[in-house]
């Protein structure tokens, strides 16, 4: 059902499309702020397993501050 479904002409008629709807001014932008989409979340990503849960940096920033006093 789907084979052949990115063809070249099919890439073209995208373009041709997006370029109609979005104006040959706006394309660069938008590619521009789809690249800093995606590149925040790869990094989101990636340092998922490094987030602690608030309540763990909450109970962390508690004990410096009995350290300190």
């Amino acid at each position: 059902m789907f084979e052949g479904l990115f063809q070249p002409i099919h890439l073209l008629l995208v373009v041709v499309i997006a370029l109609l709807i979005f104006g040959p001014g706006k394309l660069p932008q938008l590619g521009e702020g789809l690249g800093k989409s995606i590149r925040e979340f790869k990094k989101a990503l990636a340092g998922s397993d490094e987030v602690k849960p608030i309540a763990e940096k909450a109970g962390e920033e508690e004990k410096k501050e009995a350290q300190v006093k």
